[in-house]
């Protein structure tokens, strides 16, 4: 978060453990997650009347529920929405399993490496991607022959 705040234009190192010699997917696909959310908040997070709702507020009044409210339905959608953040309460968390963050992102990683179907590339980068590998080839002398 403190280097995108500060500006940078990449983050090195996601889903990299052991200082970047193992590359794990469970780690990539929570690191995935957390960038999302750093992104959301680099986007900014408007003030302003609406947002700060201080009229629900004073109309809920102190240790009430603010969730239930037509205010805080109306802007959940704006908030981060994290899928594998469990932000349920502990007995349905236990209920339905028990999983912790990292047993669900290793599931989901497992999920995309068996069903994602990448668009293929087209045709002129295909062609561009093999004039640079003969290229290379020729420079460094490769013997295609062998």
């Amino acid at each position: 978060m403190l280097a995108a705040l500060a500006g940078v234009n990449v983050v090195y190192g996601l889903g990299m453990l052991e200082m970047g010699v193992t590359l794990d997917f469970g780690q990539l696909v929570m690191d995935n997650e957390f960038a999302g959310m750093i992104k959301h908040v680099l986007n900014g997070i408007p003030v302003n009347d609406e947002t700060l709702a201080v009229d629900v507020i004073h109309s809920v009044g102190p240790f009430k529920d603010f969730l239930g409210t037509k205010h805080t339905l109306k802007h959940r959608k704006s908030q981060s929405q994290p899928q594998l953040i469990d932000r349920r309460r502990r007995p349905k968390w236990e209920e339905l399993g028990k999983t912790d963050i990292y047993e669900r992102a290793t599931a989901k990683a497992k999920e995309i490496l068996e069903t994602h179907q990448p668009d293929p590339l087209p045709d002129s980068v295909l062609s561009e991607i093999r004039m640079i590998i003969e290229d290379a080839e020729k420079e460094l002398g490769v013997d295609k022959e062998k």
